[in-house]
């Protein structure tokens, strides 16, 4: 069985040719921007635009269970939690990537393969990138403030869902090019929603991710001032000072 989706959006452009069904979007060439065991991104470029194309395979890292384990046959899919993930970003007011196409493969009732297209939001840069690159925008205490309030409103939007993004790096934040800068939140396979104890666990760990370059290339004070506008508190609590301790020290010894 195939399900596949293409946005009406783009149903009289280009894309329509090129994703019109998931046989054309696994024959396509394209630039290779990443891939692991699950999952290969190409970047094609058609009619002046540019498209990100992530195709699945298998739903594991282990290459028995990606074929043989129970996730394959009950779990949902990462293809199709990360569409979902990205609808509910642009339902929240979080600004992500537009969704071109999306669909999925099963046989027997398993799945076998998936593939996500978004299109390229243009003049953007990913925060990791900045760094690696020593971007002076960095050491620009107004341009880092006008964009930590924004990490820090999307990640609280998140969270108020009891939505936990599990990879908030900052590899996954995007930030364009303009005077008023927006970021834009990216690459979501394996968030979800969670309650309780997990959730608060999986809280901290998103604040730790986002924390894990900011340590290196923000100041105590930028990294406070942060915290405390996800928070949304004047000043830090007793509550919040054992918080700011668990992200801290998360990552210590996993590194």
């Amino acid at each position: 069985m195939i399900y596949w989706r293409l946005n009406p959006e783009f149903s009289s452009s280009l894309a329509a040719v090129l994703f019109g069904d998931i046989d054309r979007v696994f024959a396509l060439d394209g630039e290779l921007i990443a891939h692991d065991s699950l999952s290969r991104v190409l970047r094609v470029t058609a009619g002046g635009k540019r498209y990100y194309v992530k195709r699945y395979s298998g739903t594991g890292k282990n290459r028995i269970r990606r074929w043989f384990g129970t996730r394959r046959w009950l779990g949902p899919p990462r293809v199709r939690a990360e569409w979902q993930n990205l609808q509910a970003f642009r339902a929240w007011g979080i600004p992500t990537a537009m969704v071109v196409a999306y669909g999925l493969e099963r046989r027997c009732g398993g799945f076998t393969r998936g593939a996500l297209v978004t299109e390229e939001i243009p003049d953007t840069v990913d925060l990791a990138q900045m760094a690696h690159a020593n971007d002076p925008r960095l050491r620009d205490r107004g341009w880092v403030a006008r964009v930590s309030r924004q990490i820090a409103d999307i990640t609280r939007t998140l969270h108020a869902a009891r939505f936990a993004h599990n990879d908030l790096k900052w590899r996954n934040l995007l930030v364009d090019g303009g005077a008023s800068p927006t970021v834009y939140l990216i690459d979501c396979p394996s968030g979800g929603y969670y309650r309780g104890v997990v959730l608060d666990y999986r809280i901290v760990k998103d604040l730790a991710c986002l924390d894990k370059l900011a340590r290196h290339w923000l100041s105590r004070s930028q990294r406070l001032r942060f915290y405390l506008d996800y928070a949304r508190h004047g000043r830090v609590t007793d509550e919040d000072r054992k918080r700011i301790v668990r992200i801290v020290r998360f990552f210590h010894g996993r590194e």
